[in-house]
């Protein structure tokens, strides 16, 4: 077991700071590229979900983002109005609501699949590095959601 003392409660030391402000780095890194797509942080997320589990439920992609709904509803109703999504109400339970890519929204991921691979060339880290660091976060925030 880890043990901690005084001396790690210093900010620096704090790994849900390192994460915070590396999930920040992200962000910024991204925004540049996402403006000229017209696309916020999040909507980029609901189109990489979207393009691998096309004509899912609300529902599912928010378990899939771990958003929920009040989160999720304003920012597919963003999306409708942009013409990248369509929601569509289930004819056999009208509260179950599916979500498909648009042929507007599949070409805008297809443009934003170098993000991450240049997140991969800028973060210097090896691709044995890389796939820990992945693993290594999943591991924690899996065992966080539990």
């Amino acid at each position: 077991m880890i043990e901690f003392n005084k001396n790690d409660a210093q900010l620096e030391k704090h790994l849900c700071f390192s994460i915070y402000e590396l999930s920040r780095a992200i962000q910024r890194m991204y925004k540049p590229f996402l403006n000229e797509l017209n696309l916020t942080y999040p909507q980029y997320l609901v189109l990489v979900a979207l393009y691998d589990h096309d004509n899912i439920t609300v529902s599912e992609l928010g378990e899939l983002l771990d958003l929920n709904y009040g989160t999720l509803s304003p920012l597919l109703t963003r999306m409708e109005s942009q013409k990248l999504i369509e929601r569509t109400r289930s004819t056999n339970d009208t509260r179950i609501v599916y979500i498909k890519l648009m042929s507007s929204g599949k070409e805008i991921r297809e443009e934003a699949f170098t993000l991450p691979q240049q997140l991969v060339f800028k973060s210097g880290l090896n691709d044995q590095e890389w796939n820990e660091l992945s693993r290594l976060s999943m591991k924690v925030f899996n065992n966080l959601s539990k």
